[in-house]
């Protein structure tokens, strides 16, 4: 075992609280795992665990007594949780080794020394500890040469990959997941057996698969975790939607843009605006009907005609299948890809008051959102169509602001409700309600008569009249 006692400063009181209270009942304590790891890095890291050569529950019931806080013990997973006050949580477990089954990950658990804890977990940059021994307090154990994989940006598992993955196969999706974050490369044979381990995902949960999925979205550049996930070949068995748009096909010369690598870019522009994940949700999916509706027309080339519509659809299989939330988060996602096109198609012709009026309807409250996607939208390699889009896009904010300032469109209620036309012309609920209400509100989106009672109110008279109805007081 290597030790070192490299230049830190544990400086967070508790920390010889800890090591107090585990002098007092004759334990061993150690910090482990990301908080090492960050500490390392000069990275700030509040998620604090210990672990104790004795019982977890024990120590951190004793440093809770220390500190006068409030203590949750887990007595079925043998783990606590204390709450400083004004403090991050720390949590402690006793230092563990672990045995797994062909059809599990969850392992058999027996009570082990520090160097079977560091031994059972998945890379050697997460396996590093801080003694909390008052002999040696603050002195760094690394078994696995982590240092060295931290200098060298390197994702590597103590043990034989193989054995780390199948064990456990999340583990393969953590291993990308902290290759993306922290910008590391994983070495050739843990990447060759995460290729060989593939199978191994039917074993997880979608909702483990979709909490790694989600922290990869929230890097900084997530293009790169989807495309290791891709070389991989683990994305075709999570997102498969998303690997049938690779690729380049050309018919008569005309070819079009890999569909793969576009969505990526888009992700990673809407990443450098928004931390919103349901958003940067929005970019990775935006394109995901283009592989069912790619068709070829002599005249018109490549065509994706519809692709919005099947891509929103797509969205609730997609969320269904990784145990999403289908809520207002998921429609949010289904909204955003439904209406990606509408502002682009803008840019391109003459930006109307009728056009932008429907589109402050149909948006709502997401017009601001689905404006950083569409402009993220724009990856052409050509610098100059990329500028001249970017313009017009601003042309449109610019409209929107103004037509929202003056007709009160977004998230607006037509003046004239079912319950008055019911009212006014004595009839029952009907097709002809409906009629009258659409009328009304095309008329104020094209502008033909002003967002007001009144203007809507002379409306349903006229249209009413035409389709033979007669007022209650005309009976």
């Amino acid at each position: 075992m290597n030790t070192a006692t490299p230049d830190f400063h544990l400086d967070n009181p508790v920390f010889k609280t800890v090591s107090q209270a585990a002098r007092k009942l004759g334990v061993k304590a150690y910090v482990v795992g990301g908080y090492v790891r960050d500490c390392l890095l000069e990275k700030p890291n509040d998620d604090i665990d210990i672990v104790v050569e004795g019982s977890g529950p024990d120590l951190a019931q004793e440093v809770a007594d220390m500190l006068k806080c409030r203590v949750s013990i887990f007595k079925r997973f043998g783990t606590a949780m204390v709450h400083p006050k004004g403090g991050a949580e720390i949590e402690f477990v006793g230092a563990r080794k672990e045995s797994y089954t062909p059809d599990s990950r969850k392992p058999v658990v027996e009570c082990g020394s520090i160097y079977e804890d560091q031994l059972r977990r998945d890379f050697t940059i997460n396996a590093m500890s801080f003694s909390l021994q008052e002999e040696d307090f603050g002195t760094l154990i690394d078994p696995f040469d982590g240092v060295s994989d931290l200098e060298k940006g390197l994702i590597r598992t103590p043990c034989n990959p193989d054995i780390t993955y199948s064990d456990d196969p999340l583990r393969m999706i953590r291993a990308i997941r902290f290759a993306t974050r922290l910008g590391f490369e994983i070495v050739p044979e843990s990447f060759e057996a995460i290729k060989r381990n593939r199978g191994r995902l039917s074993i997880l949960s979608p909702e483990r698969v979709h909490e790694e999925i989600n922290k990869i979205l929230m890097t900084d550049n997530p293009s790169r975790g989807f495309l290791l996930l891709d070389k991989s070949t683990l994305l075709e068995l999570i997102i498969p939607a998303l690997t049938n748009l690779k690729g380049v096909e050309t018919l008569d010369g005309r070819g079009h843009k890999d569909n793969f690598a576009h969505t990526l870019q888009v992700l990673d522009n809407v990443s450098r605006h928004s931390d919103n994940l349901w958003l940067r949700w929005a970019a990775l999916l935006h394109d995901v009907g283009k592989a069912s509706t790619k068709r070829y027309d002599k005249n018109l080339g490549w065509t994706f005609h519809g692709h919005e519509v099947v891509g929103a659809s797509m969205v609730y299989e997609i969320f269904k299948y990784l145990s999403l939330p289908l809520n207002e988060k998921m429609k949010y996602v289904q909204k955003l890809v439904f209406l990606h096109l509408r502002p682009i198609a803008l840019v391109q012709d003459v930006v109307t008051d009728s056009a932008v009026r429907r589109l402050l309807f149909d948006a709502g409250d997401l017009i601001e959102d689905l404006m950083t996607l569409c402009e993220a939208d724009i990856t052409s390699k050509n610098e100059k169509t990329v500028a001249r889009h970017l313009a017009n896009f601003k042309l449109v904010r610019k409209k929107m602001l103004e037509v929202e300032e003056r007709d009160r469109i977004r998230n607006f209620q037509p003046p004239i409700d079912g319950a008055l036309i019911m009212k006014t012309y004595g009839i029952p609920p009907c097709s002809e309600i409906g009629q009258i209400k659409e009328v009304i509100k095309n008329a104020i989106l094209d502008g033909e008569i002003p967002n007001d009672y009144d203007a809507a109110y002379a409306l349903m008279r006229k249209v009413a009249a035409e389709m033979g109805l007669k007022e209650v007081s005309e009976a």
